[in-house]
């Protein structure tokens, strides 16, 4: 089918809910950085590590052994496998062929429909997010689903799927982050704008913060790209809802943020773990940071710094636990939209780049990407 010309439901929003009190101690924001303020003298340099010079990638994950892997969403007609494990250079389908085979017309149960996003945890397992919106639309046959792999086994683990009021038609799951510590996943819905909080245990999930102005992008804020505005066919500015998610390493903290404006939120996991709080509890103890970069993922080193990019300047920063901001390497060329981050064992950040402002659903259906798509590293 063609989706260069669909009027992507996820970028359509009816309003911002005016804002909420944190019920603690709010920090104090920082000074936005200066993007044009020098880089430090020891800049990490950027690696390759991976091209794909027909396919837009948007995930990437590294285990703890130093495997790799990304994912392709179903977006466009330029469409083959879903998820991979990068070998030697090449993109080898992930855990196997028949999970990436799935052609419009079968149910998408048992097969990646549109993945979204790849994060390989720390306990052998490679969780993958099937938003199953293909070409951005509504979910394929309630398809849509969380995928649990082991990695020492390569097997299929556990499936968990959600009820139409966790994640119904009009949910795109974006990106998910695991506590095993406490039996939890976290993901993002860019769609409607929320958090949906899953227990790994029993499978049962709830979706929150819907009601709270933390997880809608402003829409003051005009995000723009190489000098101009970003926005829709129609001319009208794009709007990205709740994305970016991150787990503090002590796991007491989800940090989250809507994608098209430079807020940055955060709120207790305990509170999210306890079903039973009113979702007024949690709209009121969501603490706002401050204003920080334009960034689609985000990642915590084990020092508690958090690693985000700025998709308008090009750049990856980093945010320190006192809220500090850094710029770490700055690319126009390369860092082209970073997306994605995956932290390895041995110290390096890895970035995809996906071109996203390129395509052609903003750009009055001319496709503007340069290929190839990338993904590198720095050292941390």
């Amino acid at each position: 089918m063609k989706t260069y010309g669909m009027l992507l439901f996820i970028f359509v929003m009816t309003g911002l809910i005016s804002c909420s009190t944190s019920s603690e101690t709010r920090q104090t924001p920082p000074e936005t950085a200066d993007a044009t303020a020098p880089l430090p003298a020891a800049a990490p340099r950027l690696e390759e590590v991976f091209a794909d010079s027909v396919y837009q990638f948007t995930g990437v994950a590294v285990s703890p052994e130093g495997r790799l892997f990304t994912n392709y969403p179903y977006w466009l007609d330029t469409h083959a496998y879903s998820v991979v494990e990068i070998i030697e250079g090449k993109a080898v389908p992930y855990p196997d062929t028949a999970w990436n085979n799935f052609r419009t017309g079968e149910d998408g149960q048992h097969q990646f429909v549109c993945v979204q996003a790849v994060v390989a945890d720390d306990q052998g397992s490679l969780w993958i997010v099937d938003a199953a919106g293909i070409g951005l639309g509504a979910v394929y046959q309630q398809s849509n689903k969380v995928v649990k792999v082991d990695l020492a086994s390569n097997q299929v683990e556990r499936i968990y799927r959600f009820p139409d009021s966790v994640a119904g038609k009009d949910s795109y799951l974006n990106d998910i982050r695991v506590d095993h510590e406490h039996g939890f996943a976290y993901l993002t819905s860019s769609s409607n704008g929320g958090i949906v909080v899953l227990d790994l245990n029993t499978g049962a999930s709830r979706f929150v913060l819907h009601d709270s102005p933390s997880v809608v992008s402003d829409p003051a804020y005009h995000i723009r790209f190489e000098g101009k505005a970003f926005t829709k066919a129609d001319g009208s500015p794009v709007q990205i809802n709740s994305d970016g998610i991150a787990l503090t390493p002590d796991r007491d903290w989800l940090y989250y943020k809507p994608l098209t404006d430079d807020k940055l939120y955060r709120i207790r996991t305990h509170l999210l773990r306890d079903f039973s709080l009113p979702q007024a509890t949690l709209v009121d103890s969501v603490q706002d940071l401050g204003h920080f970069t334009t960034t689609d993922g985000m990642a915590f080193d084990r020092q508690g710094n958090l690693y985000v990019g700025d998709l308008e300047q090009s750049s990856l920063v980093k945010i320190t636990p006192d809220l500090g901001m850094q710029t770490l390497v700055r690319d126009t060329t390369r860092l082209v939209w970073p997306d994605s981050y995956s932290i390895s064992t041995d110290g390096y950040l890895y970035v995809s780049t996906t071109q996203i402002q390129r395509m052609p659903w903003f750009n009055g259906n001319v496709n503007r990407t340069r290929y190839p798509y990338q993904i590198f590293r720095i050292k941390l």
